[in-house]
């Protein structure tokens, strides 16, 4: 049990509502705090002025009479005080501090007046709290000279603000067990609402761990904040692995299916030399036929070998100054008598003194590639346009065709390895081309684009950027 307590104790849950809780607690527990010493400061305040405004009135009538005119305005008090309205506390002393006139409401205790006695610093107008006898309360007392004689005193006790204080303070009490149970409450609703996404994470990878279902997808809700990004992501993430996945599997599925085909040869053309030992002019057909058939399979896994490297950035590129002119009258030669051969025309159109920052072996690779798909899927008779220019410190190579065209739904697969369309079944080949085609040029930093209208031919344009 207490392993249990201890484990939970170091959970987000838990450090989630402990947080929510504490600050929620905290903050109300200020504000009480805050309230009620704003509330006695302003009724302490609101005590002052009402005692300094008393004091003021006695002071002008000492001004304007003198001391015959304070002590009628003094006798009057006696009035005032049987009226219920602003009771107040006045004495005044002579030089020997012997009370001159002392009025004290009937209803309220008597102070010590021997601390009332004493009053000021000389010639110092001031604040005194005196205590009340037996009674719980004070006198807020405020003392001012009229003349070097006489001594004004008037205050008020303070029996009605620490009646509200209490009552505040009996309050604060009451509610004191109902903020810590909704500051938990609080805590433990905001967690299980913030840890949602979290708890729907959790439960959908321990589902794929479980079952291997790559199809399940953590539930999105309506909430727009950053689990429900990550939660989104998650879910964008599996679609991606499970599209690699397939992908994997169609690619394996290919690969046997291709390796299938030149494996049998190979047994074959074995199996007819095993029966040919007498006949060294069969045993050295069934020999090459072995070396063609092994020379296709090495040459499938080097390419894919080739594409993983540029996809996985792990492609070493020997980067130097070229002349891309050059290069692709190279690929052109390379070309032209299979072109010759097929009565297709091969133009092109290079600007002069084009160089660029690349792999050359590479590059030429990829055009080659491009160029050897352009020549066999277009028929006799056709021609092919090469382009090659410079724009915006970019290199742009274009080769279009008059050839057999893409299909629109295949236009996006074309760059998948081992992806043959309908078109290119009837041709020899490993399905790689154009995948080790936008890998190389990946690996440059640049991109490879397609447009093609099916019977019409297809336009492959390569942008290398100025700088890698």
């Amino acid at each position: 049990m207490l392993s249990k307590v201890n484990s939970y104790r170091k959970t987000t849950g838990f450090k989630l509502t402990f947080w929510y809780s504490a600050i929620f607690i905290a903050s109300s527990l200020i504000l009480l705090f805050f309230t009620y010493f704003s509330l006695k400061l302003s009724i302490r305040q609101n005590d002052h002025k009402l005692i300094q405004s008393e004091m003021e009135d006695y002071v002008a009538d000492f001004r304007i009479g003198g001391i015959s005119r304070l002590e009628r305005a003094l006798g009057e008090i006696k009035y005032k005080d049987s009226s219920g309205e602003d009771l107040f506390l006045v004495r005044l002393s002579d030089a020997k501090k012997d009370a001159v006139f002392l009025s004290i409401p009937q209803q309220w205790p008597a102070p010590d007046l021997k601390q009332l006695e004493e009053g000021p610093a000389k010639n110092k107008a001031g604040w005194s709290f005196i205590p009340s006898g037996g009674v719980k309360n004070t006198y807020e007392i405020f003392s001012k000279p009229l003349s070097p004689g006489l001594i004004l005193q008037v205050g008020k006790l303070t029996v009605n603000s620490q009646e509200l204080m209490g009552h505040f303070r009996a309050i604060f009490l009451q509610i004191i067990i109902p903020i810590f149970l909704i500051g938990f409450a609080g805590g433990v609703f905001l967690t299980f609402r913030a840890l949602r996404p979290i708890r729907y994470l959790v439960n959908t990878m321990r589902l794929i761990i479980d079952t291997g279902e790559i199809n399940a997808r953590v539930p999105s809700g309506g909430r727009n904040d950053e689990l429900q990004d990550l939660s989104r992501l998650f879910n964008a993430m599996l679609e991606k692995i499970e599209k690699l996945i397939k992908g994997m599997r169609e690619g394996l599925d290919n690969v046997a299916h291709d390796l299938r085909t030149p494996i049998t040869r190979i047994r074959g053309s074995a199996e007819m030399a095993l029966r040919s030992e007498d006949n060294p002019e069969n045993l050295k057909s069934a020999l090459a036929d072995c070396i063609e058939e092994s020379d296709r399979i090495l040459t499938m896994l080097n390419t894919i070998m080739d594409i993983s490297e540029a996809e996985t950035g792990a492609m070493l590129l020997n980067l130097q100054n070229v002349k891309i002119s050059a290069l692709i009258d190279e690929v052109t030669d390379l070309y032209s008598y299979v072109a010759e051969e097929k009565n297709i025309s091969i133009r092109t159109s290079l600007q002069e003194g084009l160089q660029s920052v690349a792999d050359r072996n590479r590059l030429q690779q990829a055009i080659a590639n491009l160029l050897d798909n352009a020549v066999k899927y277009t028929p006799p008779g056709g021609g092919i346009d090469i382009q090659a220019f410079q724009e915006d410190q970019d290199t742009i190579i274009r080769i279009k065709d008059t050839g057999a065209g893409i299909l629109p739904q295949e236009l996006p697969k074309i760059w998948d390895r081992l992806y043959r369309g309908d078109k290119s079944r009837s041709q020899r080949g490993l399905g790689l081309g154009l995948s080790l085609v936008k890998a190389i040029i990946h690996a440059h930093k640049g991109h490879v684009e397609v447009a093609s209208v099916s019977g019409e031919g297809s336009i492959f344009t390569v942008y290398i950027p100025g700088k890698l």
